[in-house]
């Protein structure tokens, strides 16, 4: 019998398996080594561009705080201004 060729044709399994871990490294430690190999790969920012970057998220929050506290308040008097008058 011809096997026409792209045919599927089974084939024995010739892996063998060993009982012993497939990689005598433990996974924690590779994970470890791993992390800190792509850590030394980061452009860190420099001392002062941490500091400007901090203020930067600090004022934006403060102003965001601002922005939805007077919402806050003008959406509560006007619910209770409405509750009022019905």
């Amino acid at each position: 019998m011809a096997v026409r060729p792209g045919s599927p044709v089974k084939r024995e399994n010739t892996v063998t398996r060993s009982t012993s871990a497939p990689n005598s490294e433990n996974a924690i430690v590779r994970y470890v080594r791993d992390s800190r190999a792509e850590l030394s790969k980061v452009t860190w920012p420099t001392r002062e561009e941490g500091i400007r970057l901090t203020v930067v998220v600090l004022i934006v929050t403060f102003v965001a705080a601002i922005f939805l506290f007077s919402f806050d308040s003008l959406f509560s008097y006007l619910v209770t201004l409405f509750l009022q008058i019905f």
